[in-house]
């Protein structure tokens, strides 16, 4: 098929361009001819005069990329086109260009911004649903995207406009996880059977190193900041500690990541005169993967919905438990997906072990207290390996885009 692949590019690089550049490469493996068309946020800053003022209007519909994606339809003769991300430059105004053009549209979603102008359904240190429930207006109460009225009220008249005249409901979607189509289908005019299920892969599944063989250590791989959950990670070690007869007696953590509160972290290691935890500078990605492949289990304790952790999928296909958050995606990705309830009363799965969000940094500690009874499972990881790995998401991509490229454009 002649592909099109759309997507904003934020100020500040993120997991999404990771993704756009890995599926760009993928589908081209498979043989498909791909476009790639990009803008990026940086360009605002370059804006002057009328092209500045302008700048609200475009956000909400933007004529240049009208035009752009409804000449590369017609040139490249486009069967599917496929967008990321229309923040802030893009708008949604591809969608209409496609749509116009009759071709079909996929939008993947990599995080809540349909339902939640902020994007992440988590507002002063806790989850928020309220622009669910209660509406958009809730967001400017709060100021939700980037502590601005103004901004929140471009992306609520936005929002509120393209959900009026229908366009979301004429699109395909790709959720993550089922997660996030749950989530999704709270959108009104959206139809279950167009939203597709497709994770993110990586290409790091290799030889697993058997359990007994590693390290005992535990990985923290990720940003540190609050909603991360990383000052609850270090009060559970410091419950370990205190409670243990020999600190050496404590498995290793080893945080890598750097963020907001990073110097907190510091601090906090060396106020409590924590022994077993290192707090690291940050690390190529190359040798985080080969960590977290020696270690016993990589911790992610989240407060908020997450989108799709990468680091879960390369724990998980690298034969690494995950101790995780039960809650939003983390906690769908630990289960398998299947939502099920763990069978003993500690809370393992066959992937890993679910934190309490309740209770973060006491559930925490219980975890590692009795990570021995942990059964690991090296059957569910090799499936683990499977479904992120490259050859599945190639089988998934191909059944969206044949569906989708036979579904009438309405």
């Amino acid at each position: 098929m002649n592909l099109l692949i759309v997507h904003n590019h934020y100020r500040i690089p993120g997991g999404e361009d990771t993704v756009v550049q890995n599926e760009y490469e993928l589908l081209r493996e498979m043989g498909h001819e791909v476009t790639l068309y990009t803008r990026h946020n940086d360009e605002i800053g370059g804006l002057t005069g009328f092209k500045r003022l302008a700048l609200p209007f475009e956000f909400i519909y933007s004529k240049k990329t009208a035009k752009d994606i409804t000449e590369l339809i017609k040139a490249k003769k486009i069967d599917v086109v496929m967008v990321h991300n229309t923040l802030s430059l893009i708008s949604p105004s591809v969608y209409y260009a496609a749509v116009k053009a009759g071709v079909p549209v996929v939008q993947t979603i990599h995080n809540f911004r349909l339902l939640c102008p902020k994007a992440t359904l988590y507002r002063d240190g806790h989850i928020c649903e309220d622009c669910i429930q209660k509406g958009l207006g809730c967001a400017l109460r709060h100021r939700c995207y980037r502590g601005s009225f103004t901004q929140t009220l471009l992306c609520v008249i936005s929002t509120k406009i393209h959900r009026k005249k229908g366009i979301y409901g004429k699109l395909d979607y790709i959720c993550l996880t089922g997660f996030n189509r749950d989530k999704l289908l709270l959108l009104s005019g959206t139809d279950k059977d167009r939203i597709h299920i497709k994770p993110n892969f990586t290409a790091n599944a290799g030889n697993m190193i058997p359990y007994d063989d590693r390290k005992n250590t535990f990985i923290y791989a990720g940003r540190l900041e609050e909603d991360k959950g990383i000052t609850e990670l270090l009060e559970a070690w410091f419950l370990l500690e205190t409670k243990a007869k020999d600190p050496k007696d404590v498995p290793r953590l080893e945080v890598d990541g750097t963020g907001s509160l990073s110097q907190t972290a510091r601090k906090y290691v060396e106020k409590h005169g924590l022994k077993r935890v290192n707090i690291n500078d940050p690390l190529p990605h190359d040798d985080i993967i080969k960590e977290i492949a020696r270690a016993k289990a990589l911790i992610l304790p989240t407060k908020w919905y997450e989108g799709f952790p990468m680091t879960i999928a390369e724990a998980l296909t690298a034969g690494t438990p995950v101790i995780g958050t039960d809650l939003g995606n983390t906690g769908d990705l630990i289960k398998g997906g299947n939502n099920e309830a763990p069978h003993t009363n500690l809370p393992f799965t066959g992937l890993g072990a679910l934190i309490d969000p309740a209770d973060m940094a006491g559930s925490i500690a219980r975890i590692i207290s009795s990570w021995q009874e942990f059964s690991y499972n090296k059957d569910a990881f090799e499936k683990a390996a499977v479904k992120y790995g490259k050859e599945e998401n190639k089988r998934i991509f191909e059944e969206i885009l044949a569906e989708v490229k036979n579904r009438p454009v309405r």
